[in-house]
Order: structure tokens, then C-alpha cells, then sequence
């Protein structure tokens, strides 16, 4: 599987770290920094991430910051993203099962390492189930805009 990671400059070690995990799991990553500890804003580095994932570059994608909410707020901007925050392995299960979901945030901070390579293993590993839950992913993919000028996408009409 092909996954972009990103994180702000909270979460730098843990995108480090986890770029590891990711590529011993045999996955190709492609790095969305931030490359330094120097504040960057978090909107730009999820951005980066959820235009890949919705323009299909990439099969997924991960987001660190301090608690993972900023980064998912800002990447379910974007057309065709599903990201959340997960907080333990049931939630990041869940969140596959249930919303097929192809962004997951994490908080770098009030996780533990081995939490975090647990829930990333987990959403990995876990299968969207389909039948009633693609009929909801419908209804949510429904409420988007479908034409018009999307900021960061070409579409302009």
C-alpha cells in the first residue's frame, strides 16, 4: 500500500518513528513533512496529505499534530476524504469497518508508541465491511460539492 504521512512540527518524532513501522510493514511512504521543529501550520500539512488520498496518488493516509483534531478538521476538507481522529485500536478498527476510512489522525503527544503502532496496524489490517455502511458512505459523499471552484483542486467551473 502506498501511504502519505504528515505531520506539524509537534509531531515530527512520532512521523519519523512511524515512517519506520510503516516501511517494516512493507508499505512505500511518502513523506509530507514537516521536516523541522520550527512552527508550521498544520492546515497546509494536512492539505498536502488529503489531496493525495483524494486524487489517488496514494492508497492513505496518516496525520500527527499535538492532538490529531486540527489535522482532521482541515484534511475532511477536502473532496473525498475521510479522516478522523482515533483515540485506541477499537476506534482505528471501527473507523475502517464502518466509515472506510482512508485518513487517520493521530495525536502525537497523548499517545504512547506502542498505542499508536497498534492502531496504525490495526487500520491497516482492518477491511471496510460495505453492504449498509457504503450505503451511509453514499449518503456522506452526497453531501459534498460536486462542481464549482474546490480550493487546492483544478476544478474550476
Amino acid at each position: 500500500m502506498r501511504i502519505a504521512i504528515g505531520s506539524d512540527h509537534r509531531g515530527v518524532a512520532a512521523r519519523l518513528r512511524l515512517i519506520g513501522l510503516l516501511e517494516r510493514l512493507g508499505h512505500e511512504v511518502v513523506d509530507c513533512g514537516s521536516h523541522g521543529t520550527e512552527a508550521v501550520d498544520y492546515p497546509d500539512i494536512a492539505a498536502d496529505v488529503a489531496h493525495r488520498v483524494s486524487h489517488g496518488t496514494v492508497d492513505r493516509g496518516v496525520l500527527l499534530c499535538c492532538t490529531g483534531v486540527g489535522m482532521a478538521i482541515a484534511a475532511n476538507k477536502v473532496h473525498g476524504v475521510r479522516a478522523a481522529t482515533c483515540h485506541d485500536e477499537v476506534t482505528a478498527e471501527m473507523s475502517r469497518r464502518h466509515n472506510d476510512l482512508n485518513v487517520l489522525c493521530l495525536s502525537a503527544e497523548m499517545l504512547g508508541q506502542e498505542l499508536q503502532d497498534k492502531m496504525i496496524q490495526t487500520w491497516l489490517e482492518t477491511p471496510f465491511e460495505g453492504g449498509r455502511h457504503a450505503r451511509r458512505l453514499a449518503k456522506i459523499e452526497a453531501l459534498e460539492p460536486d462542481c464549482g471552484e474546490r480550493q487546492g483542486d483544478s476544478l474550476v467551473e
